[in-house]
């Protein structure tokens, strides 16, 4: 099925079943009021979920309305835990060179993760907004998982029963800012803008064959001003989901909701298949030329992601959106 947020004026929205097409939606709240609450009461409440879907696609609810997705959140616009990997070996190893960094010793072994902001989750079309364009924005388009309740050492082979939902993200990086907390050995803060995430999100069956030992088996086309940037293919992760649940869990539980990213999608023929972020680009430029030359995202820039089937068909519908800048804050 595919769940959807609609803003409604409060911090957790309100809960949506969409169609199988993306046309249409309508309220779930009599089922469960939000996403978050749905997550929580997952078996309880996901055969109600399922049978809305159900009906809403065979044209049988009379108050379903057309789906616009700028009126939608974050499928969770607010998570008790947002954490990335770097599953991609590809892009650790660009990212390795352009900013300069000693592999990991157990970088092919031990999944990289870090904590991200989960208080303020971006909807689809909204703005980014930003402070300096000097702080080296940057898109990082991703895949991502939404989990119920993980309990503390749930080993990778138990750990697919525990993803519920998969959607699309944007994890915006200010590459500038990056590489100095890269040195301090404390992590990521303010290099982490609010990610964004896709509009819809979906249970795993709806990728049909493509949802596959942990992996999602297509590609992830990405546009950067109305050209594309790059389609690299999403089944070529490192580490799967279910290594990325066991390794976020294994001293501590993880509550309902908690979200878990790829990190940028990345392949190893990415001459070939583009990026889905500048600072790859920027690292292949400096082996292939000596030199980066792309430069980073301006203000008034705009971005698409988005995942397509077999068919031509999009799943999750597409990220699309401005990098603006923020309104200061005065003294």
């Amino acid at each position: 099925m595919k769940l959807a947020t609609r803003k409604d004026g409060s911090p957790d929205g309100e809960l949506h079943v969409v169609s199988r097409d993306l046309t249409y939606s309508v309220t779930a709240a009599g089922i469960a009021p939000t996403l978050q609450v749905a997550i929580e009461a997952w078996d309880r409440v996901s055969p109600a979920l399922q049978q809305l879907y159900e009906a809403l696609n065979a044209g049988h609810v009379a108050d379903a309305e057309p789906l616009d997705t700028r009126d939608l959140a974050a499928p969770l616009p607010r998570a008790w835990q947002w954490l990335d990997a770097s599953a991609f070996h590809s892009h650790g190893d660009l990212l390795e060179q352009v900013f300069g960094l000693a592999p990991p010793p157990e970088k092919r072994t031990v999944p990289l993760m870090y904590q991200g902001a989960g208080d303020e989750l971006l909807g689809a079309n909204d703005d980014v907004p930003l402070p300096s364009e000097a702080d080296g924005m940057d898109f990082e388009a991703e895949v991502a998982v939404i989990l119920d309740h993980v309990p503390m050492g749930t080993p990778a082979s138990r750990a697919g029963a525990h993803i519920r939902l998969l959607t699309i993200a944007n994890d915006t990086s200010l590459r500038a800012l990056a590489a100095k907390e890269l040195k301090t050995g404390f992590g990521f803060l303010q290099s982490k803008a609010a990610t964004t995430f896709g509009p819809v999100a979906v249970t795993p069956d709806e990728l049909g064959g493509a949802w596959r030992d942990g992996r999602v088996h297509l590609p992830l086309r990405v546009h950067w001003n109305d050209m594309e940037f790059g389609h690299p293919h999403c089944g070529a992760m490192g580490f799967s989901f279910d290594e990325l649940v066991a390794h976020a869990a294994r001293t501590r539980n993880l509550a309902a909701g908690t979200i878990i990213g790829t990190g940028t999608i990345s392949n190893e023929n990415f001459r070939e298949v583009g990026s889905a972020c500048i600072a790859e680009r920027r690292a292949i430029e400096l082996i292939d030329k000596g030199l980066p030359r792309t430069p980073y995202l301006r203000f008034g820039d705009h971005i698409r992601i988005e995942m397509l089937d077999d068919n031509g068909a999009s799943i999750f519908g597409a990220i699309a959106q401005r990098y603006v800048r923020a309104a200061p804050i005065h003294d």
